[in-house]
């Protein structure tokens, strides 16, 4: 699957650096008894529905003319934005959700939790720093980088 991956990143990383567009996340995954090929994209002021069918038709046709075939099995290709809830994994991703509300769930407990909900304060290469809420009173939390198994942008209620 992590060559699927990595071909594909090659094939769609040309056609979207053409448009502007940031290769977000992308995914090869089974799902009961179908495959999917999930390329989640972005760009500046947000992604629409008709430059995400522009990509896909563009890298199914890239794929179309790949030797060899990189993906034999049948899938299905669905290009889309991340959505409001976008996940952050590269140091960019990060720096750029400073000062918003983020979701963080951890590979082991720290403090109380495996999971903070907060405004990401700061964020370096080695932490990050969360203002989160305990009950009624805002705290302040910073979490090792290699304990944080994801992150996402989170909606505030």
């Amino acid at each position: 699957m992590s060559t699927v991956v990595e071909t594909v990143t090659k094939l769609v990383t040309p056609i979207l650096k053409e448009k502007n567009f940031e290769l977000v996340d992308l995914e090869f995954v089974k799902e009961g008894k179908s495959w999917y090929l999930r390329v989640f994209i972005d760009k500046e002021g947000g992604i629409n529905i008709e430059e995400c069918a522009l990509v896909s038709d563009t890298l199914s046709e890239a794929l179309d003319n790949c030797e060899p075939d990189p993906i034999p099995q049948a899938y299905y290709l669905e290009v889309s934005s991340p959505g409001a809830e976008r996940p952050l994994k590269k140091p960019a991703d990060f720096e750029r959700a400073v000062n918003k509300y983020v979701h963080v769930s951890l590979y082991q407990p720290l403090g109380s939790s495996k999971v903070y909900e907060g405004t990401l304060i700061e964020v370096n290469e080695k932490s990050l720093k969360l203002e989160y809420m305990d009950k009624t009173r805002k705290k302040m939390i910073e979490i090792p980088r290699n304990q944080v198994a994801k992150a996402r942008l989170a909606i505030k209620f």
